[in-house]
């Protein structure tokens, strides 16, 4: 069960669920059109893959579009050269278009969350929480594109200092229990998943994908 799409349309199907999930869309130029009017920037990513690998960012800005991808930036000032852009970047594969989420930072750098949930004897146990803060001048948070690793309660307490960080934390394990059940329905014989959620610059939490073959 590779395919962010699948999971994603899974998780859509509860309406408390929906609520925590970016919007998303197949990337195509009307999608992303919309999805730069609508909400300023986005992310593409392939619809299989991991690690942060040919994650996108394109961003509208007042005198066109700028993408980043790795520790580049590139301006552009008409959406049409933008898009030819992005396609001799992206890799040869499907991509989906991801709702831009304004992380929590700290120092400047977003942090994101990986919960990994493990099936063992017939039951689920949390096995870790920890954050994960980008590389300097990075906006993947991937440990192996150079991301540090924080305690989780330690990323909520430095990024979001006037939120309660066991609230968060019991949040995320509430989503963590419910997204499985869903999943395990849908797909029966998971038995490990980790979870990337983000914490906007509000406290609201977001799921941006679930992997089931996890680091």
């Amino acid at each position: 069960m590779a395919s962010k799409w699948l999971k994603t349309e899974a998780l859509l199907t509860d309406a408390e669920v929906a609520h925590y999930i970016p919007e998303t869309k197949s990337l195509t130029t009307a999608n992303l059109q919309d999805m730069l009017t609508k909400f300023g920037f986005v992310v593409v990513k392939p619809i299989v893959g991991g690690g942060g690998y040919g994650v996108i960012k394109i961003a509208s800005t007042g005198s066109g579009y700028q993408i980043t991808h790795s520790f580049q930036s590139h301006q552009y000032d008409s959406f049409s050269k933008m898009y030819s852009a992005l396609f001799k970047i992206k890799a040869k594969r499907n991509y989906l278009i991801q709702q831009g989420i304004h992380l929590a930072r700290i120092n400047g750098r977003p942090i994101d969350y990986r919960v990994k949930y493990v099936k063992q004897d017939g039951q689920w146990h949390f096995r870790s929480m920890v954050g994960r803060l980008a590389k300097n001048g990075l906006f993947v948070t991937n440990l192996c594109k150079g991301g540090s690793q924080l305690t989780g309660s330690e990323g909520l307490r430095r990024s979001l200092p006037k939120v309660s960080t066991s609230a968060k934390r019991n949040e995320m394990r509430m989503l963590t229990r419910k997204c499985t059940a869903i999943l395990e329905a849908r797909f029966p014989g998971i038995g490990e998943l980790g979870f990337d959620y983000g914490l906007d610059h509000k406290g609201k939490i977001w799921i941006f994908e679930v992997n089931t073959r996890p680091l």
